[in-house]
C-alpha cells in the first residue's frame, strides 16, 4: 500500500477498511444511537452536532487485536465530542481527511492528515471535528502500555505516562509501516481470535512503536542499565518459551519471569545465546513448524501451519525457514 504524498491524496490509507464490510460496526443517522455504539468501543461521551442544517451520517469500522484496536470513524457532520478522561486507554487519532481541533489537558492541537493526536489516558479531552473529518484510530489499553513502559525502564514509573499531544505520524517511518500492517490485517477475512500468537505480537509491536516514535514524559529517562544476567535467569526463560511457544508471549512477561528488566534480559540472551529472547522463540516455532510438516499431509498446507505458529508474512517465513534449515518448507514437505 503506497504512502500518501499529500493530504489531498491519502491513497491507500484513505481507503483503509472500506473494502472490508465485515469490519463495519455500524452506519447510522441517529445521534443517540451513534453515541451509544461508539461508547461501547471507546467510552461514554457527550456528542452533539454543531451548526444548523447539518445531519449526522456516521459510520464506524472496527477490529480488535487483544489490548489494541483499530477503528475508522466519521460522523458526516460537524460535531463536538466530550469524552473527558479516557481512563482505561490511550488513543492515537489520525485524520485521513478533514481536520479536528483537539484539547487535552492544557494543550490544544489542530489535527490534520499530517498531524495526528495522542490522547493520554488521565487528561480531560474535548474535540471539534469538521464535517468531512474521517479518522483512523488506534486504541491501546492503559495497563498494557504501562507494563511495556515499565519493562523498558526496568522500574515502576514514578508518575503517569503522558504523551505530547501533536504527533507528526507521517514523518515516522516505523509508525507508518505499522499502520499499514494493521490495515492490511483489517482487510483480510481472518478471525484473529484463532491466531493468538499473532495478536500478541501485534500488541507488543503497537505499544513499543508508540513509545519509541512519539515523545512522552519518560523519553529522556535512562533505560535500565545493562547488568549481568545469570545463566539460570536465561535458562528459566528458555524453559518457559519451550513450554509456551504455542501461546502469545509478551516481552514484559519474560522480564517478570527472569526477574530482571527487559533490557537486562535481552542483554543476557545476547551474551549467552547470541540472539534475543524473541528470536529464540522464533527458532522454537520454526522447529515446531518443521515437525508438523514432516509428520505428513497437513490440512491447509504450509501457510496454515505457519500462521498457526505465528508466522503471518509468508515471504519472510520462507526466507527464515530456509536460512534456519537449509531448505524451503516445500522441500521439507516432499520429505514427509
Amino acid at each position: 500500500m503506497p504512502m500518501p504524498a499529500t493530504h489531498s491524496q491519502p491513497a491507500g490509507l484513505y481507503r483503509a477498511m472500506l473494502g472490508a464490510p465485515a469490519r463495519q460496526l455500524f452506519a447510522s443517522r441517529d445521534l443517540e444511537e451513534t453515541c451509544s455504539l461508539v461508547s461501547r468501543v471507546m467510552k461514554p461521551h457527550a456528542l452533539r452536532v454543531v451548526g444548523q442544517g447539518q445531519r449526522l451520517d456516521a459510520r464506524m469500522h472496527h477490529l480488535t487485536f487483544g489490548d489494541v484496536s483499530l477503528s475508522r470513524l466519521s460522523h458526516g457532520a460537524e460535531v463536538r465530542i466530550e469524552p473527558g478522561e479516557l481512563d482505561d486507554f490511550f488513543l492515537v487519532m489520525m485524520p485521513l481527511h478533514g481536520h479536528a481541533d483537539v484539547s487535552c489537558g492544557h494543550d490544544s492541537v489542530e489535527s490534520t492528515p499530517d498531524v495526528a493526536t495522542v490522547i493520554s489516558a488521565h487528561l480531560g479531552t474535548t474535540m471539534h471535528w469538521s464535517a468531512d473529518c474521517d479518522q483512523l484510530m488506534v486504541r491501546i489499553a492503559r495497563p498494557f502500555l504501562e507494563r511495556m513502559l515499565t519493562a523498558q525502564l526496568g522500574r515502576e514509573p514514578d508518575t503517569r505516562l503522558q504523551f505530547a499531544l501533536g504527533f507528526r505520524w507521517r514523518d515516522q517511518a516505523a509508525w507508518n509501516c505499522l499502520v499499514r500492517y494493521l490495515v492490511d490485517w483489517a482487510e483480510q477475512p481472518i478471525q484473529l481470535s484463532d491466531h493468538k500468537i499473532v495478536v500478541g505480537q501485534l500488541e507488543q509491536l503497537v505499544a513499543s512503536s508508540l513509545l519509541s516514535c512519539q515523545a512522552h514524559n519518560f523519553t529522556a529517562s535512562p533505560l535500565a542499565r545493562r547488568s549481568a544476567v545469570l545463566p539460570r535467569h536465561v535458562k528459566r526463560v528458555q524453559e518457559y518459551l519451550q513450554a509456551h511457544a504455542h501461546e502469545s508471549v509478551r516481552a514484559d512477561t519474560l522480564a517478570e519471569i527472569a526477574g530482571v528488566s527487559l533490557r537486562s534480559l535481552y542483554a543476557g540472551f545476547q551474551d549467552f545465546c547470541g540472539i534475543s529472547p524473541m528470536q529464540y522463540l522464533r527458532n522454537i516455532r520454526l522447529e515446531r513448524v518443521r515437525t508438523e510438516l514432516l509428520a505428513g499431509p497437513v490440512s491447509g498446507g504450509v501457510a496454515s501451519v505457519a500462521l498457526r505458529w505465528g508466522f503471518s508474512h509468508m515471504g519472510r517465513f520462507s526466507a527464515d525457514y530456509k536460512a534456519h534449515f537449509g531448505e524451503s518448507p516445500s522441500q521439507t514437505v516432499r520429505k514427509a
